[in-house]
């Protein structure tokens, strides 16, 4: 141990390095520890702030320091330091280290922040005001861990940060928790449906196996599944799904997942008997779709299964002159609403054309090129979702 007077004599003028090892040591004196926490060499002050023995006062003054590299370690010894912190039976450190805390989680420097947030997303004794603040950081690598893993934060707590338009990825985020209920899912959905840059999270909640989703909820999901690939497969392989879900599912997903669905575990004989029969009826369109592939004639009148065919594989001009002839229009304002990119218009003809709903979100997609974000889905899972009479003022548009 060194001796006292010696310490305090390097500490005062002693070279740089001298000041650096003396900054590092655990058996110095807290004044001294202190003092060099205000040494003009920042290398001094950051062997003082990732030093367990530095008191917290000088703590809390590093917090404020110019240097983010001290900064830095000073919120990664906190972080170490955090978990022990409901143990500890002196008060003014108690305090001390929650205010070294909450000024760590407003630092300027996103990596500072993150650091607090990384330590205390899984603490169930983490100061609640700090995870608060941590929850709405501006930063998604700061609020995202707090709002995916904290257990300080309330179900009243993330449907305030909902309502309130969060930063990108906090939807996400709450999406994996644990235990998501229905009032959750519920926000959830509501905030994510309509916007495409949040795909990602009705996927997240749908590959969470603890959240609850109502049935009304998942209608919406399904609503406009048909257009969102990426939900077909968690839709699949979760739990408990509502009998008639599984049989809309069988009208819209992928073929290579439908030994998935027909081997759900939970589907009575009613439904596993409608899902195969689905399964069938596309596997046949689907056929049909292949040998319509190498063919230049317009689908049949009235043939529904090579109408989706050719709709499925892309064959513009087939389908073009298909629809001319059935919606009686003229060739040119059939391509004019087909490149018009307005999903109304574009399902107005398929209605004129006699088309299904499901058929016209395909056309949407497949044929007219609008993005799935824009399209139209069906009511109901099958309905057209405008009236009669809008739909004939969206033709009128075009016909004059």
């Amino acid at each position: 141990m060194m001796e006292y007077e010696e310490a305090k004599k390097l500490a005062a003028a002693g070279n740089e390095r001298e000041r650096r090892e003396l900054a590092g040591r655990n058996d110095l004196r807290p004044e001294l520890l202190y003092f060099l926490a205000e040494d003009k060499s920042r290398e001094v002050r950051r062997a003082i702030a990732g030093n367990n023995a530095t008191p917290r006062q000088a703590d809390l003054l590093l917090a404020g320091d110019q240097d983010e590299g001290v900064r830095e370690l000073l919120a990664a010894k906190i972080a170490r330091l955090a978990p022990n912190l409901p143990q500890e039976t002196r008060a003014q450190i108690r305090d001390l280290t929650i205010e070294v805390l909450e000024k760590l989680a407003r630092d300027e420097a996103v990596k500072v922040r993150r650091i607090v947030a990384e330590a205390l997303k899984d603490l169930t004794n983490a100061p609640h005001h700090v995870i608060q603040e941590l929850a709405r950081d501006l930063e998604i690598r700061v609020a995202g861990p707090v709002l995916q893993y904290s257990p300080i934060l309330t179900d009243e707590d993330l449907l305030e940060i909902i309502s309130s338009g969060p930063i990108h990825g906090a939807l996400a985020a709450i999406a994996k928790r644990r235990h998501v209920g229905d009032r959750l899912a519920d926000a959830i959905v509501a905030a994510a449906i309509e916007a495409p840059e949040e795909t990602d999270t009705i996927t997240a909640l749908l590959n969470n196996g603890s959240t609850q989703i109502r049935e009304e909820t998942l209608d919406l999901i399904l609503e406009r599944a048909p257009a969102i690939e990426v939900w077909q497969e968690p839709l699949v392989r979760r739990p408990f799904l509502p009998m008639n879900a599984i049989r809309r599912l069988a009208d819209f997903v992928s073929s290579s997942l439908f030994d998935l669905l027909q081997a759900r575990p939970d589907l009575d004989k009613a439904t596993a008997k409608a899902v195969a029969k689905q399964v069938k009826k596309r596997l046949a369109a689907e056929a049909k779709q292949r040998d319509a592939a190498g063919s230049s004639a317009p689908p049949p009148p009235g043939d529904a299964e090579a109408m989706s065919a050719a709709i499925a594989g892309g064959k513009s001009d087939q389908v073009l002159a298909a629809l001319a002839r059935d919606a009686a229009l003229n060739a040119v304002i059939v391509k004019k609403i087909i490149g018009s990119m307005s999903a109304k218009a574009v399902t107005a003809l398929a209605w004129k054309a006699k088309l299904s709903m499901r058929q016209a979100l395909q056309l949407q997609l497949k044929i007219a090129g609008i993005p799935p974000h824009q399209a139209l889905n069906p009511r109901g899972g099958s309905d057209y979702p405008l009236t009669e009479r809008e739909m004939e003022w969206q033709l009128e548009l075009f016909t004059g």
